[in-house]
């Protein structure tokens, strides 16, 4: 299974790359193997400051919808447009190209509750 080793990952099977304060949030490969294919990924809260563990949108696969939650709080600056055409790029690669949404941190110290690599290699297997 890949589970890249500068990420950071929570148990509802999301990943967090930071950049500084900023966070790049995307499902993991694990999580995009469970969904199938996906067939759509919407994100209406762009703009919003949103708590840890809100729903920030919902991914679509053929068998099932799922909802999106945030890993740590922040504001939602981005999403990943080419996913409104793309969606299949969370399949492909769910760490570079099927990123979802980036977000302006609002307290650093929630880093520090997500998995390790390491740790979530053990929620999986």
């Amino acid at each position: 299974m890949n589970v890249p080793e500068n990420l950071k990952y929570t148990s509802d099977h999301e990943w967090v790359k930071v950049d500084g304060d900023i966070a790049t949030i995307g499902i993991t490969h694990f999580a995009q193997g469970e969904l199938g294919d996906i067939v759509y990924v919407e994100v209406d809260t762009l703009g919003e400051s949103l708590d840890k563990e809100e729903v920030f949108g919902t991914v679509e696969a053929v068998k099932t919808v799922s909802d999106l939650f945030m890993p740590i709080s922040g504001e939602i600056l981005e999403f990943n447009e080419s996913l409104e055409t793309n969606p299949e790029k969370v399949n492909e690669n769910p760490y570079v190209d099927g990123w979802m949404i980036k977000i302006k941190i609002s307290d650093v110290s929630q880093l520090d509750e997500l998995l390790s690599p390491e740790d979530y290699q053990n929620t999986i297997s």
